[in-house]
């Protein structure tokens, strides 16, 4: 698997220059080159379940594959439907997908073969099960899932079904950042000990009030696995990331690209010990989670990766509104997207290589963290169900790097930090933080595997 994996890469890392971002073909390799790496014959046939902003334009990506096509469109506001079916329209698809507004019923159509997933936090892990007991194959849109249990029963549903699971760190996927970070682990900074990644932005204050549930929307579906509370006018399509009932806040909705990248160059697992601080600090409004926060974990083996956010102050940190910085013996690795620069412990220059990707525009400006990487990791999700190997960022790869920044959440919540197993990622002699764990649900909506 790993072997396939890596051949991959490779292949896409040559051609990677030859991408085309936006309708038409999804990428520019030779008709020879793409059936050696794909086979283009075998078609996927893709229901896309949340289409009303992220899912719309992936929904465009996926039927813009050679060897996809979206067989349905799903989503709880039928307004967005008609606007996804048209995206996936613009690319090569002919075919009319279908609509949907119930997902249990896409579970049961037998001739989708994989789902993708772009719902609100607390769907995540109950959909990526129902799809793997489905016999479905499921691209999750980060987070893994809304809680730490949910994501250890995702990775166990994938590997009950057998199903390839993918979770959308679109960076995995990204060849020049692979090669930064194997030159990494090779030792291009000698041995690293830190890693400091960061998301900044401008996001205004939210204020709920109560409200009546729109025609459009069927707000039953919307809450799901969630126990029911009353509608609010302001909580849909966005501002629920921002209350725990069914978000995960700015260490979940951006810090899990950089964290991830970070954890995938330190070579680390499960930490140590996780602490947190921060709050509410810009706004005096209705927001629970922290607008301003600084997560850090320590790492077996003198290792330690920080996290800082500042939601409401767009100031960049190094230039950038999002980034890494790794710091190893002899120098540092500065990276974001598909690309890497390497300092010397003075902080000079030694070397920059950026990405070949066209199209491949790291930050908040677009619809997508890298319209490029997006096409990059669709294909190898894809290749990953033709060659029946695990992709680039599996489910238990992204469940470790989901679970180290929900440990952040539960340090900021119960407000010390946590002494963490770090052979399993579960918190040790805290009951307060280990209630935080799990969730309830809504009766009759619980996941299993």
């Amino acid at each position: 698997m790993e072997q396939n994996r890596r051949d991959f890469i490779k292949n896409v890392a040559v051609g990677s220059a030859g991408v085309v971002i936006g309708g038409g073909s999804a990428f520019g390799f030779s008709a020879k080159s793409y059936k050696r790496i794909i086979g283009a014959n075998e078609l996927i046939r893709v229901a896309t379940i949340g289409v009303n902003s992220r899912g719309k334009g992936m929904s465009a990506t996926i039927s813009g594959q050679k060897n996809a096509e979206v067989g349905t469109i799903c989503d709880v506001d039928e307004r967005t439907i008609p606007k996804a079916i048209e995206e996936v329209l613009k690319t090569k698809q002919t075919a009319v997908p279908k609509s949907e507004k119930d997902c249990r019923k896409v579970m049961d159509d037998k001739s989708i073969d994989a789902i993708y997933i772009a719902t609100p936090d607390h769907w995540h892990a109950p959909l990526t099960i129902m799809g793997c007991q489905s016999g479905k194959h499921v691209y999750v849109e980060k987070p893994l899932s809304h809680n730490p249990h949910e994501g250890e029963m995702a990775v166990a549903a994938a590997r009950k079904y057998n199903r390839v699971v993918q979770m959308g760190a679109q960076r995995r996927s990204a060849p020049v950042l692979t090669e930064g970070i194997e030159q990494l682990h090779k030792g291009i900074i000698g041995r690293v000990y830190m890693a400091k990644t960061w998301y900044t932005n401008k996001r205004k204050a939210t204020f709920l009030k109560p409200g009546t549930v729109p025609s459009w929307l069927d707000y039953e579906l919307w809450q799901g696995p969630a126990p029911r509370v009353p509608y609010k006018d302001g909580l849909i399509h966005y501002d629920w990331h921002w209350f725990w009932h069914w978000g995960t806040g700015e260490a979940l909705n951006n810090g899990t690209h950089e964290v991830d990248v970070a954890r995938w160059g330190l070579g680390v697992d499960f930490p140590i010990r996780v602490s947190s601080a921060g709050g509410r600090y810009e706004f005096k409004d209705d927001w629970e989670t922290p607008d301003t926060q600084v997560i850090t974990m320590d790492y077996p083996g003198r290792i330690s990766l920080m996290w800082e956010s500042r939601s409401s102050n767009g100031r960049k940190i190094e230039g950038l509104d999002r980034g890494i910085i790794f710091y190893g013996e002899n120098g540092s690795l500065d990276t974001g997207g598909d690309s890497y620069t390497i300092y010397d412990l003075d902080g000079k220059l030694v070397k920059e290589v950026k990405s070949k990707t066209e199209g491949a525009v790291d930050g908040r400006n677009t619809a997508s963290p890298s319209l490029g990487m997006d096409n990059l990791h669709v294909m190898d999700f894809l290749d990953a169900i033709k060659n029946n190997r695990r992709p680039n960022c599996d489910v238990e790869i992204g469940y470790k790097s989901v679970v180290a920044m929900q440990l952040g959440n539960i340090a900021w919540r119960v407000g010390r930090s946590l002494s963490i197993d770090p052979t399993n990622g579960h918190i040790i002699g805290d009951k307060d933080a280990q209630k935080l764990w799990s969730r309830e649900y809504e009766k009759g909506w619980e996941p299993k595997v």
